[in-house]
Parts: C-alpha cells; sequence; structure tokens
C-alpha cells in the first residue's frame, strides 16, 4: 500500500462586515487622550463630555495642544449563505 497522506477541504465563504445599528447593539463611546501627557477623558455616549474635558485640560496645561479621539464602535458580522 502507498504512503497516506491528509486531505483537506476549503470552502469560501462570503462574509459581511458593518457598524452594529441593532437595537439591542452596544453604545457607541467617545473620549479624548492629550498627546503630550497621555492622560485621557472619561468614556461617554455623548461627545460633548470628552471635549469638554479637553478644554479643561488645556486650561490646566496650556503647553498641552495636542489630543487624540478615541471612538468604540459596536461591529458585526455575518456570514452570506
Amino acid at each position: 500500500m502507498g504512503t497516506v497522506t491528509p486531505r483537506s477541504v476549503l470552502r469560501y465563504e462570503t462574509w459581511t462586515l458593518q457598524p452594529d445599528r441593532e437595537p439591542d447593539a452596544e453604545p457607541v463611546l467617545y473620549a479624548m487622550q492629550c498627546a503630550v501627557d497621555g492622560e485621557t477623558s472619561p468614556t461617554s455616549e455623548d461627545f460633548a463630555e470628552p471635549q469638554d474635558w479637553v478644554l479643561r485640560h488645556c486650561g490646566q496645561n496650556p503647553s498641552h495642544h495636542t489630543y487624540r479621539e478615541i471612538i468604540t464602535r459596536p461591529w458585526r458580522t455575518w456570514r452570506h449563505s
């Protein structure tokens, strides 16, 4: 008898990825981070709260002019049949 070699079956599938906008999806969350000292605002569903934090932070630290926006957005996938 000859050598037995393992065989694989590959199946290609089509998947979709999109932001989760279902009624039970987690909320989109916003925060801001100071690029100078790494301090981060509280996370909020309302962008105005992290924005207010930036204005307070730069008022208390006049040399801190650079910030990063951090957005946590839920995503979902599904396989097409």
